[in-house]
């Protein structure tokens, strides 16, 4: 376990830290109030002048609802520092303490306290008795001899009792990330219980959890620097397991897959079953590994080979073992098999095989447990290739659990459909947080857009996914936030599963963590870090995936990282010292982590692009990146060195240098240039580049047009309606020379900001001038033309002329008529697909807009779920209005950028349709047909980039106005981003910016 000098030093931030802002009432995440600090009418006194409630309960109720008994009592001394004494025993005995007032806990049916409230007429627990985990609070007047009042705490069976004791404890102000984000509670002199009844009926989600996974290096070396070494390996024991099952139950979980790689649940301690099943864990094991035995197991222990074709009997007695094992505790077993270490069962589909070891493990079951096996709870997890199994015929009985995956990359590769949705054993889920595998690994930290997993959790719940919710979280840290969404979510999803409560989610969650008054700002923070993170696993940036030289795009992320990175800083900078820990691990350092992450590429990108240009700059540029490369180690150091060491290793995961699927072992930048500064250019000292060119000037550059020759550059069209009203121009030094520069427009009604400058070839810094570009349209002439645009500077130019940029505008404009449409400039128009210019309905159907969803804006989805397929033309569909100017005729591109669904329902493939002004509606799949071992072609790149792009050829029969339309075939397509190329889209990651809008 942790060292005890550790649990010494970091103990005041586990128990009595304060937080130094105003006092704030925190609901446990939307839940009803049940607690003041202050006296109102009709409560009663749990905390206050220093009295403290009695605790009860039954000594023959649930162990682990004493043990959470034991939780709440040292909850209230981080509160209020006064611990809570709890007394078990019956009615006399708990009379016979100094209290008059009492916190009653008890398990219907188990607790003689509970049930002589309810025989006594003082309890009604008819809401709650017999359902499954259900709780209910409420103040009782004289409850027991001695007792004036008492906040009763009844739970209809064990993990009710235990949810209603961490319901408390987070209304008193003490977070389930107490421990494991060090979050700390606000102190308070009193604690009052409100005179209201609480009742919380059972979780949306049957069983929630997580899955210990892919746990090198971070977790498994925090847990040999904690704890113990096993036997066999890292001390994954019952010490550390009593810490994740606690967060668990505190999120209001109850389920668990364990670690696998490095580790063996049931063997690396005789413990840990024992512990989970006494905290209130259901066990289970995940996808891989049955009947409760880990894939190390079998490696470790197991006799022969992995095969059941050949090695049937020592496989059939070693599943017997574990089954000998966990027999006595409650289990969720898991059926089926795949290949040893996570790989594919066979080349070939072989149903006759796998429904036979299926039906061998069943009849393990009822055998070794004594019971008809159609009441023990089974699983069979439906991951990659075991999927093909179903789809190819083979079915298991009724009452048993299909566990249906995602892709790996949070998108849903099948749900219930037809009559599935009502087996015995139902359905569920397995979701991913992190990965290890094809097209990349992506472990490092957090990059999940809680509105993403919404999207396709509310997919699972609505098609009746609802038995089991297990998510693959890695290390667990840091994934914090992403996991109490996804619990918060299967938990209630009644007052989290409307669209527009993700983000009321994240105001509540960073209300709860960091205080009501910082609480606003914090949840725009990681709000839009979501939204950042989602456009592309950090693992999958390179120098390459932002443009540099179009839309300015790779400028814009980077000064977004830059700003949000600030902004996080900002909120530490105000925060106690105490609450510094917290807010670092939860929010600064991943917003801090992604900025430099991305500095690091999108500089290193421009350090190559200037080394071809052969400015001065890019050695500063590749000095610069290698400084963030420093930043980089230095916040992983600060985080590694919180806390005395606290968290040592957990930040150690590589995420620089990725050249296949696997993490690089060493972190690594991308490929720097240096260019020689002793020497002059051969073109003179004064160079220049323009936006929308990899080109420079004067001299000879590949990039240069041929037809203005080495000394001309052409920047992109500018008109009245293009989305950014400047182009750019950049004067820099290649050369040995110091020189001023003066640029001069042959036109009055171009203008240059600035218009002279000095560039001193000798500084160390970045010298490099950028020059911004305008048209004063009123004075500009009609139509298309071209300004000229001189630059003049006191160096030499070699061998060359003086250096020219041409700036072609066309001056447009629009019928007054034109209204609440795009426009285009430059050859093409973008649009967000959230704004339409006209939204159609139908009785059944409607078009829902969630907000943030996916890369730039939001996505618009079909509503509900459940809607039929639709038929265009007379289906609800989206309408853009567009002003077009290119001529003659043109057959336009049209891209549809749509969220990285697949075909959920293999009857009712994911389509659209779409169509201009008034053509026939193109029906298009735009996810393919796969074999069922294979994913859809294009998926690589679809996750990787996090939308799938259509694209189709529409005839634009003449300039002016003209009606796109667009309608979702079948619920679960995600419109982001619409964009109409008419010859003059450009390279970029994001797409054109959103077109100017009327």
């Amino acid at each position: 376990m942790l060292r005890n000098d550790q649990f010494l030093r970091v103990l005041p931030f586990l128990a009595i830290l304060t937080i130094f802002l105003n006092p704030f009432f925190v609901n446990a995440l939307g839940q009803k109030r049940t607690i003041s600090f202050e006296k109102v009418d009709g409560g009663i006194s749990l905390v206050a002048q220093g009295q403290t409630a009695a605790l009860l309960l039954d000594g023959n109720d649930w162990p682990g609802v004493i043990r959470a008994a034991k939780d709440l009592a040292e909850d209230f001394n981080r509160v209020t520092g006064h611990s809570l004494t709890l007394t078990l025993g019956n009615t006399t005995t708990a009379s016979s303490t100094k209290s008059k007032t009492a916190i009653i806990v008890g398990t219907i049916g188990k607790s003689t306290l509970i049930n002589k409230l309810i025989t006594a007429g003082k309890l009604d627990v008819s809401n709650t008795t017999g359902k499954w985990e259900s709780f209910q609070t409420q103040v009782v007047q004289n409850p027991l001899p001695g007792y004036t009042s008492a906040l009763v705490i009844s739970g209809s069976d064990k993990r009710g009792s235990i949810f209603g004791i961490y319901d408390l404890s987070e209304q008193i102000g003490v977070s389930p990330w107490y421990f494991w984000a060090d979050v700390p509670t606000t102190r308070h002199s009193s604690v009052y219980a409100l005179d209201v009844l609480r009742v919380q009926g059972p979780p949306s989600v049957k069983y929630r959890g997580i899955f210990l996974n892919d746990e090198q290096p971070a977790l498994t070396n925090w847990v040999n620097e904690n704890f113990p070494p096993g036997k066999y390996g890292p001390g994954y024991n019952h010490e550390f397991y009593s810490l994740v099952f606690e967060l668990l139950l505190r999120l209001r979980a109850n389920f668990l897959w364990p670690t696998m790689w490095d580790s063996m649940f049931g063997v690396d301690d005789a413990e840990n079953q024992a512990t989970a099943d006494m905290y209130g864990i259901v066990m289970s094991t995940s996808h891989t590994e049955p009947l409760m035995r880990s894939t190390k197991e079998w490696n470790t222990l197991g006799n022969g080979t992995w095969s059941y074709a050949t090695n049937e009997e020592n496989i059939k007695e070693y599943w017997r073992e574990g089954v000998e094992r966990g027999k006595d505790f409650e289990n969720y077993w898991t059926v089926g098999m795949r290949g040893n270490g996570d790989n594919i069962l066979s080349e070939n589909v072989v149903t006759d095989l796998l429904e036979k070891v299926v039906a061998d493990q069943r009849e393990i079951l009822s055998d070794v447990l004594g019971v008809d096996v159609e009441t023990v709870p089974q699983v069979w997890c439906l991951y990659k290739d075991i999927q093909s199994y179903y789809e190819e015929g083979m079915r298991v009985p009724d009452d048993v659990t299909l566990l249906w995956a995602d892709d790996n990359w949070g998108n849903l590769r099948r749900a219930p459909v037809s009559n599935e949705t009502d087996r015995v054993g139902g359905a569920g889920i397995y979701y991913h947080f992190d990965f290890v595998g094809d097209p990349r690994d992506y472990k490092w930290i957090n990059t999940m857009q809680l509105q993403k997993v919404w999207e396709q959790m509310n997919i699972a719940y609505q098609k009746n996914a609802r038995q089991i919710w297990v998510v693959n979280v890695g290390d667990l840290k840091p994934l914090e936030l992403p996991i109490d969404y996804f619990m918060s979510l299967a938990y209630d999803f009644d007052t989290w599963g409307p669209v527009d409560k993700v983000y009321s989610w994240e105001q509540a969650w960073a209300s709860r963590e960091f205080g009501s008054e910082l609480g606003p700002e914090i949840a725009s923070i990681i709000d839009t870090y979501g939204k950042f993170a989602g456009r592309r696993k950090f693992e999958l940036v390179d120098p390459s995936t932002y443009n540099i030289i179009n839309y300015r795009e790779a400028d814009t992320v980077l000064a977004a990282w830059k700003d949000l990175s600030a902004r996080a800083e900002a909120v530490y900078d105000k925060l106690s010292h105490n609450v510094k820990p917290a807010f670092f691990q939860l929010v600064s350092y991943p917003v801090k982590a992604a900025y430099i992450v991305h500095d690091i590429h999108i500089s290193s990108a421009k350090n190559n692009l200037y080394a071809n240009q052969r400015r001065n700059s890019a050695n500063s540029l590749a000095n610069y990146v290698m400084e963030r490369f420093k930043d980089d180690h230095k916040l992983t150091e600060q985080y590694h060195k919180l806390l005395d060491g606290k968290w040592n290793h957990m930040a150690s995961q590589t995420h620089l240098g990725y050249q296949y699927w696997q993490q690089p072992m060493r972190n690594t930048l991308p490929p720097l240039a240096w260019t020689q500064l002793l020497e002059n250019s051969l073109a003179g000292s004064l160079g220049v580049s323009i936006e929308s060119s990899n080109g420079s000037i004067p001299g000879d550059d590949r990039y240069n047009t041929v037809s203005y020759g080495n000394n001309t550059l052409v920047l992109p069209v500018l008109d009245p309606f293009s989305s950014t009203q400047t182009r750019w121009i950049e004067v820099f030094s290649k050369g040995t020379d110091s020189f001023n520069f003066t640029i001069k427009p042959h036109n009055p009604w171009v203008k240059v900001n600035p218009s002279s400058g000095y560039i001193n070839s000798q500084s160390k810094d970045i010298t490099d001038v950028r020059v911004e570009v305008s048209v004063d349209w009123a004075a500009a002439p009609e139509g298309y033309n071209i300004a000229f645009i001189d630059i003049f500077s006191s160096a030499s130019y070699g061998n060359f002329g003086a250096p020219s940029v041409n700036l072609p505008i066309n001056k447009t404009s629009i019928p007054s008529s034109f209204t609440n449409g795009f426009v285009e400039s430059n050859k093409y128009i973008s649009i967000e697909a959230e704004h339409t210019s006209r939204n159609t309905s139908t009785a059944d159907a409607a078009y829902q807009t969630i907000p943030q969803l996916g890369r730039t804006l939001s996505g618009v989805a079909l509503t509900p779920i459940l809607a039929p397929t639709q038929t265009p033309p007379d289906s609800p569909r989206l309408e853009y209005d567009l002003y077009v100017f290119t001529t003659p005729a043109y057959n336009a591109n049209i891209t549809l950028y749509l969220g990285p669904a697949l075909n959920m329902d293999p009857y009712r493939p994911l389509k659209y349709a779409i169509a201009l002004d008034d053509a026939a509606p193109q029906v298009v799949r735009f996810v393919p047909d796969a074999r069922p071992l294979d994913m859809p072609a294009g998926w690589e790149k679809a996750v990787e980039d996090a939308v799938w792009m259509s694209v189709t050829n529409h005839t634009v029969a003449s300039a002016g106005k003209h009606t796109l339309k667009i309608w979702a075939v079948e619920p679960g397509v995600v419109f982001q981003k619409v964009v109409v190329d008419l010859g003059g889209v450009k390279p970029s990651y994001l797409g054109p910016p959103e077109s100017v809008r009327v």
